[in-house]
């Protein structure tokens, strides 16, 4: 039985003739399926990288985010942009809008080091699921100055509603990735219905 749920659960495989063998996780660099912030990716798996804040300040819910988020129009967010630099390029671009009544405070400073660390440990937050859309798009004025494209007219956009405990959205995030440096995987396994 637990053999069974191992197996349902992605941790381990059968193979005839040799029993059970333990998957290699950690080599799914960007898991999509689940809810890791890029600090904790770039810990775990050793990513030699720097984080620049280009943008954090205090703004309100325009009609655009409104209709995406559900959140009032008129709303106090902080609206934060980090660029990610690995090996002396940004390579990936994170746009972040979250709510001021839930994150009331906001620094440069945490912003730059892991910000689910600031909302778990310090808000004692309960972060619980994402809602994530992954599409491919065409590279914008704005997209094409903030990062090291090569002229590449195409980028990957994760675009994510993050959810509390209690289901209040209170983070819409965009994070946009060069094509060319990284994949998506997820591990998905079938289940007979």
């Amino acid at each position: 039985k637990a053999l069974n749920l191992l197996t349902t659960q992605g941790y381990i495989q059968k193979k005839q003739g040799k029993g059970s063998i333990v998957l290699d996780r950690n080599r799914f660099d960007f898991p999509i399926s689940g809810l890791t912030s890029y600090k904790e990716l770039q810990d775990t798996q050793r990513i030699p990288s720097e984080t620049i804040v280009q943008l954090l300040e205090e703004t309100e819910v325009d009609q655009a985010l409104s209709e995406t988020t559900g959140w009032q129009k008129g709303t106090a967010v902080w609206h934060l942009i980090r660029q990610r630099k690995i090996n002396g390029e940004v390579v990936i671009l994170d746009r972040d809008y979250l709510l001021k009544k839930v994150v009331p405070s906001l620094t440069k400073k945490q912003a730059v080091g892991s910000i689910y660390d600031y909302f778990e440990n310090e808000l004692e937050l309960s972060i619980a699921y994402a809602q994530k859309e992954i599409t491919v798009e065409k590279v914008t004025p704005e997209i094409d100055e903030a990062m090291d494209l090569h002229g590449d007219p195409y980028v990957v956009v994760v675009r994510g509603l993050v959810h509390l405990e209690d289901t209040k959205c209170f983070e819409y995030t965009e994070s946009i990735h060069r094509l060319d440096k990284f994949r998506f995987v997820e591990f998905a396994r079938r289940r007979k219905v």
